[in-house]
C-alpha cells in the first residue's frame, strides 16, 4: 500500500506552487484535484497581473507575499519558461476625490515597499500610452502581466519532473485521523464518501502494521507517534502522513474536515470580456481606475501576454461555489465603464467573455475581509492549512507555498533533493520563430510544416507535445491551456474537431471518451455523422 508523505489538496496555482516547493526535498509528493487538470478554478479566471503590492494593509501577509512574489518574479519566469512582461501599471483618475484616494494607495504601497511609484499628468499619461483613459495617474513599474494558465501548468510540470505525483478527478469529501495506537478518527467528524450506490469504497481501512509505524517523510525513524491521514474520494482512498490544504473555493470545507474552523467565505465575482488582438495593439499597459472609497477598483483594461486585450472585472457578491455564468447587464456595465479606461473599447473587438470569483474569508460580525490565513499548529499535527487565498493569489504563490513547507520542514526535517532541478526547459512556440528557425523546426520534424488552429498559429506537432504532456492531461481545453490553439478569433471553429481527431488517435481513445474540460463535459455521446 501506497503511504505518501506528504498530499497537496488542490491544483491550483498556490497548490501547484507548495508541490514545486516540496519536490526540493526528499518525499513522496501526492496532489489531488478534483478537476480534470491544473488551474481550472480562479487560477485561471483572473485578469493575469502581477500585482505590485499596494492595495493591501500593511503588515498583512497579503502584502508580504505581494511584494516578495513581484521582486522575484523575472527569475522565476526566466526558469519556469513563463512568458512575462514587466510593463508597469497606471492607476487613473479624474477628480479630486480620484487623486485624494489614489494617494492613499501611493502612501501604503511605499509602506509596503513597493519602489518607483510616481504620480503622473496627462501628458506623460499620453506618453506612456495614448489609450489610457484618465486626467492623471499613479505610475507603478513593478507591475506587469502573464498568463496564469501557463504558470501553474509550468509550476505543475516542473513539480512532477522533480518526483511529484498528480492524481486529476480525485475530490476529497471525507478526511479520518489515525493517531498512532488510539484508532481511526475523523478529522472534524468526517466521514468517508460514498459511492453512487451509497456504499463506502471498497478499501483497507488500515494500512499495514509497518508501514504505520513512526517515520518522519523521507523514511527517517522518529520517536513521534505515528500520524495518518485517510483521504477518501469517490472511488478511492489515499493514506498521507501530511496534508497541506490548498483547495481555493473549497479550502473552507477542507479546513473543516481537517479539525480547523470552517471560515465564513464571500464570494466576489467579476465578469470579463476577452478583446481580439486587433485591440491589443492599442493598449501596451494595464489602465485601472482610482480605487474607490472602500479601496475596491471597478472595471479596468489590460493587454495580456499574447496579445488581447481583457475587460473587467466588475464586482459583486454570489453564494454559489462555481457561478462562473456570465449576464447581459453586466456585460453591458462593462463595456460602458471599459470605455472609460481603455479609448478603443469597440463591440468588433469582442471574442470572448468569461468570469472568475474570489473568495475572501470575512469576519461575520463587523463585515471585515480578512488576510490570507496560513496555519499549522500541534493540535492538527501533520497538517497545513490554507484558507482565504484569493487575489493576489498568483503573485503570492510562491511565497505562501514556501511557508507552508516551512512548516514541515520545521517539524520532519526531511533530507533535500539533491536532483531538484527548477528550470523547465520549453520550446519556442512556431509563431514566434524567425522564417530560419520555421525552416529547421520543419525540416527536424515535419509536424511543424501543418498548421492545426490558424488564427494562433499552432502546429500539429505542438498539440502532440501538448497530448503528451507530463501531467497526462488530455481534455480539448487542456491542450488549449497549453498551446493557445482554440483562442483565436474564430475561437476552435476551425481547429477545435480536428484537436479532438488528434487526441483520439494519439491516445487510442474512443470520440466518447474524449472530455471538453469536466469529468461529464462529453465531446461526443455517439456519432455525429454517418
Amino acid at each position: 500500500m501506497q503511504i505518501y508523505d506528504v498530499t497537496v489538496i488542490g491544483a491550483g496555482v498556490v497548490g501547484c506552487a507548495v508541490a514545486r516547493e516540496l519536490s526540493r526535498y526528499r518525499l513522496r509528493t501526492l496532489v489531488l484535484e478534483k478537476e480534470q487538470d491544473v488551474a481550472c478554478g480562479n487560477s485561471s479566471r483572473n485578469t493575469g497581473m502581477l500585482h505590485a503590492g499596494f492595495t493591501y494593509k500593511p503588515g498583512t501577509l497579503k502584502a508580504e507575499c505581494a511584494v516578495e512574489g513581484n521582486r522575484e518574479f523575472d527569475q522565476v519566469a526566466r526558469e519556469l519558461g513563463v512568458p512575462f512582461k514587466r510593463t508597469g501599471k497606471l492607476v487613473a483618475g479624474f477628480t479630486d476625490q480620484d487623486r485624494e484616494n489614489i494617494l492613499k494607495y501611493k502612501a501604503v504601497g511605499e509602506q509596503n515597499g513597493v519602489e518607483g511609484m510616481r504620480m503622473v499628468d496627462k501628458e506623460e499619461m499620453n506618453r506612456i500610452d495614448p489609450s489610457a483613459g484618465g486626467e492623471f495617474a499613479m505610475y507603478v513599474p513593478s507591475s506587469g502581466i502573464l498568463d496564469p494558465m501557463q504558470y501553474t501548468i509550468a509550476l505543475a510540470e516542473n513539480a512532477c519532473r522533480n518526483g511529484a505525483e498528480f492524481r486529476f478527478g480525485q475530490q476529497v469529501t471525507g478526511i479520518i485521523r489515525q493517531d498512532g495506537d488510539a484508532g481511526q478518527t475523523p478529522a472534524s467528524g468526517a466521514v468517508p464518501s460514498q459511492n453512487a450506490a451509497g456504499q463506502t469504497p471498497v478499501r483497507s481501512a488500515v494500512p499495514p502494521q509497518d508501514t504505520a509505524a513512526a517515520r518522519t517523510p523521507g523514511g527517517q525513524p522518529s520517536s513521534a507517534p505515528a500520524v495518518l491521514y485517510q483521504l477518501h474520494t469517490p472511488t478511492d482512498t489515499f493514506f498521507t502522513r501530511w496534508v497541506i490544504n490548498c483547495a481555493g473555493a473549497q479550502a473552507s470545507g477542507i479546513s473543516a474536515m481537517l479539525g480547523y474552523p470552517d471560515y465564513p467565505v464571500k464570494g466576489f465575482k467579476g465578469e470579463y470580456y476577452v478583446l481580439d488582438k486587433k485591440a491589443g495593439k492599442y493598449l501596451s499597459i494595464p489602465v485601472y481606475p482610482a480605487p474607490n472609497d472602500k479601496g475596491g477598483f471597478s472595471t479596468h483594461a489590460t493587454p495580456t501576454i499574447d496579445g488581447n486585450v481583457l475587460v473587467g472585472p466588475d464586482s459583486y457578491v454570489t453564494q454559489e461555489l462555481e457561478d462562473y455564468k456570465v449576464t447581459k447587464e453586466h456585460m453591458d456595465g462593462l463595456f460602458a465603464d471599459g470605455q472609460k479606461m481603455f479609448r478603443q473599447m469597440k463591440r468588433d473587438y469582442f471574442i470572448r467573455n468569461f468570469s472568475g470569483i474570489r473568495w475572501k474569508r470575512y469576519d461575520p460580525e463587523t463585515r471585515e475581509i480578512l488576510d490570507f490565513m496560513l496555519e499549522a499548529d500541534d493540535a492538527h499535527p501533520g497538517t497545513v492549512n490554507l484558507a482565504g487565498i484569493e487575489s493576489p493569489g498568483v503573485t503570492c504563490a510562491l511565497p505562501l507555498a514556501r511557508r507552508a513547507v516551512a512548516k514541515l520542514v520545521e517539524k520532519e526535517h526531511p533530507a533535500p533533493n539533491e536532483a531538484f532541478d527548477p528550470v523547465r526547459p520549453v520550446k519556442k512556440r512556431f509563431f514566434e520563430m524567425t522564417h530560419e528557425e520555421k525552416q529547421q523546426a520543419i525540416a527536424e520534424d515535419p509536424m511543424y510544416g501543418e498548421i492545426v488552429c490558424r488564427c494562433e498559429t499552432v502546429t500539429r506537432a505542438e498539440i502532440l507535445a501538448a497530448i503528451r504532456n507530463p501531467l497526462g492531461v488530455h481534455t480539448v481545453t487542456g491542450i488549449k491551456n497549453r498551446t493557445r490553439a482554440t483562442m483565436g478569433r474564430c475561437q476552435g471553429g476551425y481547429c477545435e474537431t480536428r484537436i479532438t481527431e488528434m487526441i483520439e488517435e494519439e491516445l487510442g481513445l474512443k470520440p466518447e471518451e474524449v472530455r471538453y474540460s469536466k469529468k461529464d463535459s462529453y465531446m461526443f455521446t455517439g456519432k455525429v455523422r454517418v
